[in-house]
């Protein structure tokens, strides 16, 4: 934590006292020009961006072909990035295939149902003028013909009968069966047909173009890459975004050891890295309600907190999403006001030494600083406190 560190350390020199007797180090308190406050760094962000996906239906393959570089200002309506589709045309080349087997082995059960249905026609043709024969027999008188031969005319009228019965039976069996076997064709038809449009609209959809004006930012991935020429990525997954470039934020990651008392509210200074002077002033709109890792390999704790940025600051200077910020926080401007050495604290008091003798006081505490605390009440200009005394006890 940054504060008025030269004052301090004056402060310091000119107060400071070690006691000859006792080895009690003592320092004498004035009021002064007063700061605490934390530095962060971390990156200018949008609060809200327009998500560009990858073209294509969900987990197609696609390998990107060309695209603008990160942070480029585009357009609306511009080429932000071209893909191809190798697997995709393998697909339709194998679903138009698979379409036109589907058509050819169609028409020969069209022709197949034909001709069984042809051929139970002649049967059922040839079966009725038998049987016309034969009822006109079987109704002879005895004096037209020989009784033996009206009674085998008899049994071959009913042998007719039962097989016109059979052949009608086995002709109806053979259209709804060829229906059925018609219609699983068509179903395989309507599955191929589908594929084909399918994999001809990811074919149709290998460009990415901006919906309005913006700054693009590519998206990172799982392993913090962004997406790169020859890169494999699959349709709808996410490629880029449009922030929106008049709401914009910037994230801070201060050391957990540092960020005793930061809260929402508290005045921030920002300015792009390497550019001081490019300062806008803040307050902080959220804090993380814990400190957490950043890095596997790191074990130090941060705190995460958020400013908004001014838009008309943002336009003025030009800056994008993405950008580099530093973050002074203050957590505390007093133009005079006394302060004591976290050293010093014993819990919330103080030893002041008076007459040769120490005393415990106990102070009104303001805000906490890294190394020094603000004292609102319990402390005159002039006291004079014990920094280290080898004999006093800790406070529990």
């Amino acid at each position: 934590m940054k504060r008025y560190m030269s004052l301090l350390g004056s402060m310091l020199l000119a107060g400071c006292h070690a006691g000859a007797d006792d080895g009690a180090v003592t320092m004498q308190v004035h009021a002064a020009p007063l700061e605490f406050s934390v530095q962060g760094s971390g990156e200018l962000r949008a609060i809200s961006a327009t998500p560009l996906l990858v073209p294509g239906q969900q987990w197609t393959s696609r390998q990107v072909s060309w695209m603008l570089p990160d942070g480029s200002l585009v357009r609306k309506g511009d080429l932000v990035a071209k893909f191809s589709a190798q697997q995709s045309k393998q697909d339709l080349a194998t679903a138009l295939i698979d379409l036109d087997r589907n058509a050819l082995a169609r028409a020969n059960k069209e022709d197949e149902l034909a001709g069984k249905t042809g051929q139970l026609g002649v049967d059922l043709v040839q079966v009725a003028g038998q049987l016309s024969i034969a009822h006109r027999y079987a109704n002879a008188t005895l004096l037209a013909l020989a009784r033996n031969d009206i009674l085998d005319a008899v049994q071959d009228e009913n042998y007719l009968r039962t097989r016109q019965d059979i052949l009608q039976w086995r002709q109806g069996q053979s259209a709804a069966r060829g229906s059925a076997e018609i219609a699983v064709f068509d179903a395989q038809r309507s599955t191929f047909d589908t594929l084909v449009k399918q994999k001809q609209a990811d074919l149709d959809a290998l460009e990415l173009h901006a919906p309005h004006d913006g700054v693009l930012v590519l998206e990172r991935d799982w392993s913090d890459q962004i997406p790169h020429i020859g890169g494999a990525l699959w349709g709808g997954n996410s490629f880029a975004s449009l922030p929106d470039l008049n709401a914009l934020e910037v994230q801070l990651a201060i050391p957990q050891i540092e960020a005793q008392g930061v809260q929402v509210g508290d005045e921030v200074e920002l300015h792009p890295l390497g550019e001081p002077k490019q300062i806008v002033r803040s307050k902080l709109s959220w804090v993380a309600g814990a400190a957490q890792s950043r890095s596997r390999d790191n074990p130090v704790k941060y705190l995460m907190v958020k400013a908004a940025v001014p838009a008309d600051a943002a336009t003025r200077y030009g800056w994008r999403p993405g950008q580099g910020f530093v973050g002074k926080i203050v957590l505390l401007r007093a133009d005079k006001s006394l302060s004591v050495p976290n050293v010093a604290l014993r819990g919330d008091a103080v030893n002041i030494v008076r007459g040769g003798t120490t005393e415990l006081r106990k102070l009104q505490l303001g805000v906490r600083g890294a190394t020094s605390t603000q004292v609102l009440g319990g402390l005159a200009d002039g006291d004079r406190i014990v920094l280290v005394d080898r004999h006093a006890k800790e406070a529990p």
